[in-house]
């Protein structure tokens, strides 16, 4: 797995756009019916799940997805109010064009990184990543807000980590700690509307503790708009 470039491989190879709304998981689940879009939103498609991009139309935002490889320039000409970094297989060192996309963007919209995309944005802002001797599996991973304090349980899938003592602490904010390791699992930029998880909040059919994650980015396109 280390040095493999797996993102590039399964990423879409055109874009398209999403309009489709959560579903529920079972008969008794109530969902809202999602707002009308006020965002829009282009995702990168490194591996992208598809709850991801329901989660994104239930909050309001109008979604255009775009190939892993595609450039910052030819992101920003879409005119986005957001850009999602998204979820995907592999080792993160080796994806150099789309870490050089991201430094690019970093800045000039507000953005939203999930696993791959956390890591990602952690090699953007000068970090390392390394391998994890074994592995993040399961839907019950503690993780602790650091922000508000509290724990929310979550649901990963990853073999890479963001090594938080690469992180240049003036430039960027630790937000979520596992609890269960200590490793790196969310950060923000301090000056740019930038922010990640290493986890899934938008896990189906759960936990659900970290949805709330969605709603800020939200926020943080509708604070940044001019």
């Amino acid at each position: 797995m280390a040095g493999l470039d797996l993102a590039s491989r399964v990423s879409t190879p055109q874009r398209y756009e999403w309009t489709s709304p959560v579903d529920a998981c079972s008969p008794s689940e109530s969902i809202a019916r999602a707002p009308e879009p006020k965002h829009h939103v282009v995702a990168y498609d490194y591996g992208i799940k598809l709850n991801i991009l329901r989660r994104l139309v239930q909050v309001g935002c109008r979604v255009t997805v775009v190939p892993a490889l595609t450039s910052a320039e030819d992101v920003l000409a879409l005119n986005p109010d957001g850009i999602f970094l998204s979820n995907g297989p592999g080792d993160p060192e080796p994806l150099h064009a789309q870490v050089a996309n991201i430094r690019k963007l970093i800045g000039r919209k507000p953005i939203f990184g999930i696993c791959l995309g956390h890591q990602l944005l952690g090699l953007a802002v000068g970090g390392k990543t390394y391998k994890l001797k074994f592995g993040h599996r399961g839907a019950n991973h503690p993780v602790r807000n650091e922000i508000t304090r509290r724990v929310e349980i979550t649901s990963h899938n990853h073999g890479f980590a963001v090594d938080p003592d690469s992180l240049n602490l003036s430039q960027v904010e630790i937000t979520h700690v596992n609890l269960n390791d200590q490793t790196l699992e969310g950060f923000r930029h301090r000056s740019d509307p930038v922010f990640c998880v290493q986890y899934h909040p938008e896990a189906a059919p759960g936990p659900h503790d970290s949805h709330y994650l969605f709603d800020d980015f939200v926020k943080l396109m509708a604070e940044s708009r001019p």
